[in-house]
């Protein structure tokens, strides 16, 4: 199987009638749940339908996609979940982190279920291999969490001599613990300062970029997280205003004018999840179906934003980068 690059693309529809125009059998039902909200995925669902297209399935035609988005209230994902049980889903896509997984897992047993998760769902306990993974379940990990060190070992080579960074991570995550953990291992490894800093609320925002100024923190990175990605704008927003450099997992968050990511092809990775789905449909099982791990890390530069915050890129990093937006 080919490993493709991956990046992201969403759709605002709340949900496709059970029936296209001239059938009288009810279409079969993708149930797809998302701890993020529908603008912030505004791009990724356009590769998740391509996918699907890709194996014969189209929505409004001969399937129906019904959404729903937890908008960063995990606690909303388990009603979300049995919810769309409820509505008859032949299969559950989920995406948006391990939470999504894990309500539409207690949700149906028996359901087939394609998730999209930042790190290995064998620890997770979602499958008991990624070769074969048993059960009702397969999907995507994208190695997030995994490629943290990656990430503030870029941060160094863009803001060299800096003494000391930031952490930007969500206590309310799942993951809050594990990441904790990698990113104190990765500063250590790399004889690298780094400060925690924890936000959950708009507000703990504001004062985050407020400490970053005070403590004088030379860059920092955002730790994978789905309220990060819905207040994607307002980090940017705040780096730039404080004229303080940051890296991204994302490479939304560099497309969106912040200074540099790291990371896996959203957009590839919803587009093999539609066609996981489309395949399901189809008749395979999903212990038929390996977890797919993705082999290319997309390094992003947005250089405007390097001159808005006074950098020059190092030339070497620049030649190795995969996109450079002007």
């Amino acid at each position: 199987m080919r490993r493709r690059e991956f990046i992201t693309v969403l759709s605002a529809a709340a949900g496709w009638p059970l029936t296209a125009l001239g059938q009288d059998r009810p279409l079969p039902i993708i149930g797809f749940l998302s701890s993020l909200s529908a603008r912030a995925l505004s791009g990724p669902v356009t590769a998740f339908r391509a996918g699907l297209q890709s194996v014969g399935y189209e929505d409004g035609k001969n399937v129906a996609i019904e959404f729903r988005w937890a908008d960063g209230h995990y606690d909303q994902l388990p009603s979300l979940a049995a919810d769309l049980v409820r509505a008859g889903a032949a299969v559950l896509v989920t995406v948006g982190g391990d939470p999504p997984a894990f309500a539409a897992k207690a949700a149906s047993q028996t359901i087939p279920l394609v998730f999209m998760v930042g790190r290995n769902p064998v620890e997770l306990g979602l499958v008991a291999s990624l070769n074969q993974p048993g059960g009702n379940a397969t999907g995507i990990n994208l190695l997030i969490v995994e490629t943290e060190t990656k990430r503030i070992e870029i941060l160094r080579q863009l803001v060299p001599g800096s003494p000391r960074f930031a952490a930007l991570i969500n206590p309310k995550s799942a993951d809050a613990g594990v990441q904790l953990s990698m990113v104190q291992s990765a500063a250590q490894a790399l004889s690298q300062q780094i400060k925690v800093i924890n936000a959950s609320t708009d507000l703990e925002l504001d004062e985050a970029f407020a400490t970053f100024q005070h403590d004088a923190i030379g860059g920092f990175i955002v730790v994978a997280d789905p309220f990060f990605v819905n207040r994607r704008d307002q980090i940017i927003l705040l780096a730039n205003q404080r004229r303080i450099p940051g890296m991204y997992f994302l490479r939304e968050f560099a497309e969106s004018g912040g200074l540099a990511s790291y990371g896996v092809s959203l957009s590839d990775a919803y587009h093999e999840a539609g066609l996981y789905a489309g395949k399901i449909l189809a008749g395979t099982k999903p212990n038929e179906l390996p977890v797919i791990q993705p082999t290319k890390f997309d390094l992003v530069i947005n250089v405007k934003a390097a001159k808005m915050l006074g950098l020059t890129i190092p030339t070497p990093l620049l030649a190795t980068a995969d996109e450079v937006i002007e």
